[in-house]
């Protein structure tokens, strides 16, 4: 049986403060190395699809233990659940710092997802002990992990240039240690009933939405900072701040979802994810302003439709656990296809467009008025560094033209400009495919919604 709720006092707030801000850098886990990737890409040698798999293992391992562990959580204690999530998820997180190849680092984001799977699923029931009610545990444990999420990509890229990519990893472990001091305060067990049975005609439409939603966010979490930070050529905290505009658009419409019909709330959010991305698809040239704002259309979107999907997804009586860690697993699991589908295509498209870029920036420093005296010296420095682009490094290619006068010569300043801006947009075409492909799980989201309209409102 479920221990019986109470009015939560300031200490229980407290508590559930802690686990909450542990859900929410387990769900941030998904994200928070890709502002990184660049760094883990020279320091191990590797290559695109090896740096990828710090990504992938962590959200598979997710998805595979979440949905393991929904045959036997109901016969555990969730307290005991979410001690066994913070210790491994904590020396999985050291792990990782102190990782000095990628097959480690990669084995041990491996156990820092099976820890994260058994925090998240029992997180769920200790946060309705602490806050008093399965309904008021939920929505803590929803917003903690929808902000997560969100706010992923940016916390690492603070992070990652504030120190460097072990950071991402070390802070990591003093926040789930404060999610233990927590859970071993917590009075009374919350145990799951044994008989519960999913009520599949309410579970499944809810959870398959927030699937091929997590699935979509993959193109605003991933391929968008990848664009800013290997595309654009922005420092990983400069791609914070672009990022971050994210995040806080999902905050500033959870108060909207609350007051929204259900159906417009999902609809709305589908719809508006969808935008986003197609927004990024068809970004003419490398513009801050115009990818912040189909930013906020994703952020704001992921803000209307994840609450009420969550609340959907999720049984507040006897089979809370259970129905908490179906989605958990059923949401990771939308993450791995999704960049099983979109990281081979965009490999596939990355070289060919490095060479076109290649072609049209040699084409315009030839087409340039610049007299040879410079244009020679600075087509040998581009040389370089196109050189440290193929070995994964990302180049600062205005410095050939610094370093020969652009700062004082108009002509040379606006060749670095053309030529700079026209590797940008070669680069930034070379994503819309993956983009598109994003933009179609969302749109299948709102499909799936509609297909389902009947439970989502009942």
């Amino acid at each position: 049986m479920t221990s019986t709720p109470s009015r939560p006092d300031r200490s229980s707030s407290a508590l559930a403060l802690f686990v909450a801000a542990a859900v929410a850098i387990a769900f941030a886990d998904s994200s928070v190395v890709v502002l990184a990737l660049p760094q883990l890409y020279v320091q191990f040698h590797t290559t695109i699809e090896g740096v990828a798999w710090v990504v992938t293992t962590y959200n598979a391992a997710v998805a595979v233990a979440a949905l393991g562990l929904i045959m036997f959580v109901h016969r555990l204690s969730a307290t005991a659940v979410l001690v066994a999530g913070l210790v491994v998820f904590m020396a999985a997180s050291i792990a990782c710092s102190l990782a000095g190849g990628l097959g480690f680092l990669i084995a041990a984001r491996t156990v820092q997802g099976v820890g994260a799977a058994l925090l998240l699923a029992g997180a769920l029931p200790v946060l309705a002990v602490l806050r008093g009610s399965a309904a008021r545990g939920a929505r803590v444990w929803t917003l903690a992990g929808t902000f997560g999420l969100a706010l992923g990509p940016a916390l690492g890229g603070v992070l990652t240039q504030a120190f460097d990519w072990r950071a991402i990893f070390a802070a990591q472990a003093p926040i789930a240690a404060l999610g233990l001091v927590a859970a071993a305060r917590v009075r009374g067990e919350a145990f799951v009933e044994e008989g519960w049975r999913p009520s599949l005609a309410r579970l499944l439409p809810a959870n398959l939405c927030l699937g091929l939603v997590f699935g979509a966010l993959v193109g605003a979490l991933f391929l968008a900072v990848l664009l800013v930070i290997t595309g654009w050529g922005h420092s990983p905290i400069a791609g914070a701040a672009i990022v971050s505009i994210l995040p806080a658009a999902t905050l500033l419409a959870r108060p909207l979802a609350a007051r929204l019909p259900r159906l417009t709330a999902v609809y709305g959010g589908a719809s508006l994810l969808t935008a986003g991305l197609v927004g990024l698809a068809l970004l003419p040239f490398a513009s801050i302003w115009l990818a912040m704002y189909a930013l906020a259309l994703c952020g704001f979107g992921l803000g209307l439709a994840v609450p009420i999907l969550s609340d959907l997804a999720l049984d507040l009586g006897a089979g809370l656990t259970r129905s908490g860690t179906l989605t958990i697993g059923v949401r990771h699991l939308g993450l791995v296809l999704a960049l099983a589908l979109i990281a081979p295509l965009l490999a596939s498209e990355l070289p060919a467009a490095s060479d076109r870029a290649l072609l049209r920036a040699t084409a315009v420093l030839l087409d340039s008025p610049v007299g040879l005296s410079k244009k020679v010296p600075v087509a040998l420095d581009l040389r370089g560094a196109f050189a440290q682009a193929r070995q994964g490094e990302i180049p600062d290619l205005s410095r050939p033209f610094d370093a020969h006068g652009a700062r004082h010569d108009r002509q040379l300043a606006a060749t670095r400009d053309s030529l700079i801006g026209t590797i940008e947009s070669t680069i930034t075409r070379a994503f819309r495919p993956a983009f598109f492909l994003s933009a179609a799980l969302a749109a299948l989201a709102a499909l799936v919604a509609f297909l389902f309209r009947r439970r989502i409102v009942s």
